[in-house]
């Protein structure tokens, strides 16, 4: 499966080196959005800092993916310039400074978009591959 930069996937307890991603498809879009779309997930949960984000998508993932932190910083930036997130900054639980994001209604409609399109896509990806069509 090709995922972008600065998403990894672990295979037991070792981190595989991070697969590239071909901009040029339209099956490259999607998987492009991938990071975007797990970051607005989690923040339907509430809103949340980088690091909490990060630890969130690798906990609800069974570990099974890691965000690198030069990956993640650039998507939040990213969202929020597109308007999906707001930001403010606050005191995390250790009482350091932090920013944390929230997602916006803009985000909600965006992330509705997305799943919908992952789900169509990842279901033909499983008929090519032999599931059943449910």
């Amino acid at each position: 499966m090709v995922l972008p930069a600065g998403i990894r996937v672990r295979h037991a307890t070792v981190v595989r080196k991070t697969m590239a991603l071909k901009e040029t498809s339209a099956a490259g879009d999607i998987f492009q959005g991938t990071l975007d779309m797990l970051i607005l997930r989690t923040l339907v949960m509430g809103r949340a800092h980088g690091h909490t984000i990060a630890q969130v998508i690798e906990h609800t993932s069974e570990k099974a993916l890691e965000i690198e932190q030069g990956s993640l910083y650039p998507a939040l930036h990213r969202l929020e310039d597109r308007g999906l997130l707001a930001s403010e900054w606050g005191t995390s639980k250790n009482n350091r400074k932090a920013k944390f994001y929230q997602i916006t209604a803009k985000g909600h409609r965006h992330l509705t978009r997305q799943t919908n399109r992952w789900r169509h896509m990842t279901r033909a990806i499983g008929l090519i591959l032999g599931q059943s069509a449910d």
